[in-house]
């Protein structure tokens, strides 16, 4: 692919996500590495839904900004997590309702957060962590994110929302809503008062060994 196109691919899909209600207003950020090396970033206080292919802003790997307009002030966490997980080349960051709800929720287990009750929560998403609560944008994010990436490709940063990553952008779009979608199911079964089915852990680790299709 070449530049413009991953240019207009994370436009496409940014604007995917805001439609369907996956953000909001100007929340969450997308980041994508080129094979350059060097990452595209959305701009600061920018919509998913009304992002312009030449608008994105160009990144070095030390953080600077080389053209496009002004990155998002995230850029440290998202570099926590590169560093963290050579195999990641893309993340998507959300404060998607469900899944924000969820990690505002007192007492999670930072480890290992939720118990999982569908095959493709496991096959997509994985373990899911939980990173300490810090301002957003603030630089301790960077640590916290890194800290989070070695263990699992998906994390919740507390009060705050979810970080997903994959080898490419479709990738890490597809587990940040499958992500999404299952927080949703939790709430809707919870406000029910259903028993949930969990997985066992048999059936767990006879899908980490699987691939989704």
């Amino acid at each position: 692919m070449t530049d413009q196109a991953y240019r207009e691919q994370l436009v496409e899909l940014g604007a995917s996500l805001f439609n369907r209600g996956y953000s909001v207003g100007s929340g969450g950020n997308i980041s994508l590495k080129l094979p350059d090396g060097n990452f595209l970033f959305t701009p600061t206080n920018s919509s998913l839904g009304r992002l312009k292919a030449d608008e994105l802003s160009l990144v070095d790997p030390e953080g600077n900004h080389l053209g496009g307009h002004k990155p998002t002030k995230e850029i440290p966490m998202h570099m926590g997590v590169y560093e963290a997980r050579p195999d990641c080349n893309a993340i998507v960051h959300l404060h998607s309702t469900y899944a924000t709800a969820y990690s505002s929720i007192a007492g999670l287990d930072p480890t290992d957060a939720f118990t999982p009750f569908t095959p493709y929560f496991v096959m997509k998403v994985g373990k899911l962590l939980v990173a300490p609560y810090y301002k957003p944008g603030s630089p301790m994010l960077k640590q916290a994110a890194r800290d989070a990436g070695l263990k699992a490709s998906a994390f919740l940063l507390a009060n705050h929302g979810a970080v997903v990553c994959g080898g490419s952008l479709i990738e890490a779009a597809n587990a940040a809503e499958e992500l999404e979608e299952t927080m949703k199911l939790y709430f809707l079964l919870m406000s029910s008062n259903q028993s949930i089915r969990y997985l066992t852990s048999e059936e767990i680790s006879e899908l980490t060994q699987a691939k989704a299709p």
